[in-house]
């Protein structure tokens, strides 16, 4: 999405559409030649069908007061071949159905004019059927009407429809549209082809459309301008429309124009859209390029082989993800050729300063390179010669924290490169501004060559997909492209026929089978076109549980002999969040975090984020957490008491535990209260349970993300103004050691580990390049570029700003260097034993042990234990052939803190091999002594501590 908020916390679930942002793309009118054919295109000056228009005009409104509008509403569903439903009380009047093949519906003195065709129906006292209402659990309880048998359906779809209740003088009392849905996923699924396929004799286009009249496909031999070649009809069959072509029409472009009902403007319109199955586009996004994605000329040498050379990964359990944006990784990278930066080829330069950094992290365990969106998305051009940018000498005359940075940014924020990419057009095409060449097929080879570049230095590929909005919706926006097609079926919408804008804009149905279809046709293009190893959904709770399953058993379904991928290795995971009109099942059992368990698909922890850093994304911004200094450091904000805020601390650790121990709902756990309780019975601020997770890999770790501020700024924000700069340097390095050393999934935003700043920006995703700079030379973090884009942040300036105007908070390369190293290490040790990386939640609970618990526990320090077992011994099996035991310490209080556990008392432990060596002073300190079975660790640190196996 156009990422207004964080991953959400759990107390999102109150909050039912944030705030837009206010400057998108101008649509324009969207014809296949824009020298032509005007005249038979209107402009839409009605109320755009969006959920914003208020529901006033309700049912039992006076029909006279209503009624130039009643037709932009629709109230109705038509569910099944032969069932409406409808929630209106008929009283002693008869419903009829009314269609109109040109749209000719008007109501006036509470009379309707214009029906073809008028319909009665039969209202059914039984109500609607099981199957409906688990279909559409929003409308149950709705009143059912019969349809008589032997009408011709099919036709019918294609007009304007409308439902009427007349009473007894033949006066229409109330009258809205119909929702088809229901009625076109039975009558119209559809499992056969779609898109263009390419085959020796012939390039066939297939297209999904049943409500439209006719469809005709524009053919261009250039990507803009020009008349095209040829105009040519398809014809239709069971709601598919085809076509079949020369194979000259390979390398040229394409344009839909369909004649459909379109209800936001209650006419029958001619749209101009691309293709849903689009593998490739213009420049301009405006056509499609016909590409065959098996032609030779289009894959890197060795591409064909690339599943045989891929990473080894044994289970989903060794699975760390690192989140990075394509632009991030190299626009401000001198060692990158010009005309690479900020795109695909940056990747394939082996002695860049961004490759190398990745290979360190490979060669530490990173496994899985997160990128945000790459398919086709509005708010960036794919043409760079159209970019407006700022010159950066001049940005970097103003002071740290003047608002002259974010000015000239933001005048500049929608025409410039830059955009996260959560506004998606068309999922199926490489983002071209990522391209050298933008037309033509080099999005495709380069997108090939980066994947490939990236999985031989040891990394595997997660796409950032977004299935639950759209960009765009209507007949005539530049960025509409299935709502142009199929209008009314694809966008989910709400009880008055209007789209649901929960997710921010456009949220898609993927209840509906042909939406469903979709997505996964699309998820496993990718994998079988571009070989990609894994899928981020955002906001995943908005997309059904069976559209997940299905997508899951889809991709591990692929075969390395059939499809040239291994299926089986592909994990996918989102964000889990329940919120919006999907809300506790309100639209069908949806991909929330709990409702997901059992699955083996990943969801986001907000809990430990939350727990580690203080509060939520949605509170205030100064409440401190377990890591940032609860209790122990405070910075000044009102956290109630000291009882109070011990009570806070406590509460923290215990949701930090669980997650530690992968977030399960059956681990068993001594709460802060002395009680064993389950994962399921820790409970967050808001009541809800911690865990959701009955694996470890469906729990994915984080404390940062693209979403809010980088973890370095929120530290500086959350910790007392007057610490010093290396200490949030330790707190940075804390809090990613526990998501590096705890069960289930880690991920890590790129830069957690270099101290990445935004200049304390919430929101970047349209904060250009001058706040979303990343370094590897490691000179600099970002740090104090100026007050971050007005928009989203000017409420928190006046804490801002003194942070940015003081130069003790800048760090130093010095201090970079050392996080960074201490961040490879804690990868190092998490790959040293697999005892970090259990594939159960039986394991789990059998090896991973709590210490510091119940009412007397010290605060601000977390032990952990891993226990492994020996061969030839009953009990536990051995994993891990080098360590027998072993001890994490999270000390997160600015003092050095001694624990004593008379059961670890007389073992054989040693600080870890890779912290022994650490060039880290402090790490180095932290000693046990066997005799007392005491642990010494020093402030802010993460010691871990190994009983070596006896040879």
């Amino acid at each position: 999405m156009l990422r207004l908020t964080s991953p959400f916390s759990l107390s999102f679930s109150s909050i039912s559409n944030p705030n837009l942002p206010s400057s998108f793309p101008r649509p324009s009118l969207y014809l296949p030649n824009s020298t032509s054919q005007t005249s038979s295109l209107r402009i839409n000056t009605l109320p755009p069908l969006s959920s914003s228009i208020s529901s006033s005009v309700n049912q039992t409104t006076p029909i006279s007061q209503m009624e130039d509008s009643l037709l932009l509403y629709s109230r109705a569903y038509w569910v099944s071949e032969s069932v409406i439903a409808w929630n209106i009380d008929v009283q002693n009047g008869v419903c009829y159905l009314l269609s109109s093949k040109n749209a000719s519906l008007s109501i006036s003195n509470s009379q309707i004019q214009g029906e073809d065709l008028k319909i009665k129906l039969q209202e059914d006292k039984a109500g609607l059927s099981a199957n409906v209402v688990e279909k559409f659990p929003h409308i149950r309880g709705y009143r059912t009407f019969n349809l008589p048998s032997g009408l011709d359906v099919k036709s019918l779809l294609k007009s304007q429809l409308a439902v009427a209740i007349y009473d007894s003088d033949e006066k229409c009392r109330n009258c809205t549209g119909l929702q088809l849905p229901g009625v076109l996923d039975e009558l119209f699924s559809y499992n056969g082809p779609l898109g263009a396929l390419f085959s020796e004799e012939a390039v066939s286009l297939y297209l999904w459309a049943p409500t439209a009249q006719s469809v005709c496909a524009y053919i261009y031999k250039h990507p803009s301008g020009d008349d095209p070649i040829e105009i040519v009809p398809l014809e239709e069959e069971h709601g598919v429309w085809r076509t079949k072509g020369p194979t000259s029409w390979e390398g040229c472009y394409y344009v839909y124009e369909v004649c459909v009902y379109h209800p936001s403007t209650s006419r029958v319109e001619k749209c101009y859209a691309n293709d849903p199955y689009a593998r490739g586009l213009s420049s301009d996004g405006r056509r499609t390029f016909l590409l065959n994605l098996d032609s030779d000329e289009l894959k890197p040498d060795g591409w064909d082989n690339l599943a045989n050379e891929k990473p080894i990964l044994h289970s989903f359990s060794d699975i760390s993800i690192y989140e990075l944006h394509i632009r991030d990784f190299s626009a401000n990278d001198l060692s990158v050729l010009p005309e690479f930066r900020g795109g695909y080829l940056a990747f394939t330069l082996p002695d860049s300063t961004g490759v190398l950094h990745l290979k360190k992290l490979s060669s530490a365990g990173i496994t899985h390179v997160h990128l945000l969106p790459t398919f086709h998305f509005a708010g960036v051009d794919d043409q760079k010669e159209n970019w407006r940018n700022v010159d950066t000498s001049i940005l970097e005359s103003f002071p740290p924290d003047s608002d002259q940075q974010q000015a000239l940014i933001t005048a500049v924020q929608n025409f410039d490169g830059y955009n996260w990419g959560y506004n998606p057009v068309l999922w199926g095409v490489p983002k071209g501004s990522y391209a050298s060449i933008p037309n033509g097929p080099n999005r495709t080879i380069e997108f090939r060559k980066m994947v490939q570049a990236l999985n031989h230095i040891g990394l595997r590929v997660v796409l950032d997909t977004v299935y639950n909005h759209l960009q765009g919706n209507g007949p005539f926006d530049e960025h509409s492209v299935l709502d142009k097609i199929v209008p009314g079926y694809y966008l989910r919408r709400n009880t008055d026929g209007f789209i649901e804008n929960s997710t921010c804009m456009n949220n898609t149905a993927s209840e509906h089978f042909m939406v469903e279809r979709l997505i996964l046709d699309d998820l496993v293009h990718w994998a079988v076109n571009y070989k990609i190893d894994g899928f981020r959904f955002d906001l995943m709770g908005h997309i059904m549980k069976s559209t997940m399953l299905n997508a899951k058993n889809a991709l591990h379904r692929l075969a390395k002999e059939k499809d040239g991928v291994d299926g089986s290795n592909i994990y996918i995971y989102g964000e889990g969040w329940d919120f919006g009109e999907v809300a506790k099942n309100g639209r069908g059992i949806n991909a929330s975090q709990f409702n997901l368990s059992g699955t083996q698909i990943g969801s986001f922890n907000d809990r430990i984020r939350d727990s580690m850093l203080g509060g939520s994304p949605f509170g205030n911004i100064l409440q401190q957490g377990f890591v940032t200094g609860l209790l122990l450091q405070p910075n000044g904000h009102d956290h109630g008491t000291e009882a109070n805020m011990k009570s806070m601390l406590a509460a923290s650790m215990d949701q930090i535990q669980i997650g530690m121990a992968g977030n399960l709902q059956e681990f068993v756990l001594t709460n802060s209260k002395g009680e064993e309780v389950k994962g399921s019975e820790v409970l967050t601020y808001g009541g809800t349970p911690v865990a959701f997770a009955s694996s470890p890999i469906e729990t994915v770790n984080y404390v940062s993300a693209h979403d809010n501020e980088t973890l370095f700024d929120i530290v500086s924000i959350k910790t007392p103004m007057d610490i010093g700069v290396a200490e949030r340097c330790r707190i940075n390095y804390l809090a990613t050691s526990v998501i590096a050393l705890s069960q289930g999934i880690p991920f890590f935003h790129s830069g957690d580990e270099i101290l990445r700043s935004k200049s304390l920006d919430r929101d970047s995703y349209n904060s250009g390049d001058w706040f979303n700079r990343l370094d590897f030379t490691y000179n600099s973090n970002n740090w104090g570029v100026g007050l971050p884009p007005r928009e989203k942040n000017e409420k928190s300036w006046s804490l801002i700003q003194p942070r940015l105007a003081d130069p003790s908070f800048r760090p130093q390369r010095i201090d970079i260097l050392a996080t960074m190293d201490n961040f490879l290490n804690l990868l190092r040790i998490r790959y040293s034993s697999p005892l970090f990386r259990l594939r159960t939640a039986n394991a789990i609970q059998q090896r991973v042990r709590f210490h510091n618990t119940g009412p007397s526990l010290a605060y601000g320090v977390i032990v952990m234990s891993i226990e492994d077992g020996h061969d030839g011994f009953p009990g536990l099996s051995q994993l891990d052939p080098t360590y027998s035991f072993i001890v994490v310490i999270v000390n997160a209080s600015p003092q050095e803190v001694s624990f004593v556990s008379p059961s670890m008392q007389s073992r054989s432990l040693q600080l870890h091999p890779i912290q022994e060596m650490s060039s880290d002073d402090l790490v180095k300190s932290s000693k046990y002594e066997a005799a007392s079975g005491c642990f010494s660790v020093p402030r802010r640190t993460t010691a871990v501590f190994v009983e070596p196996r006896k040879i």
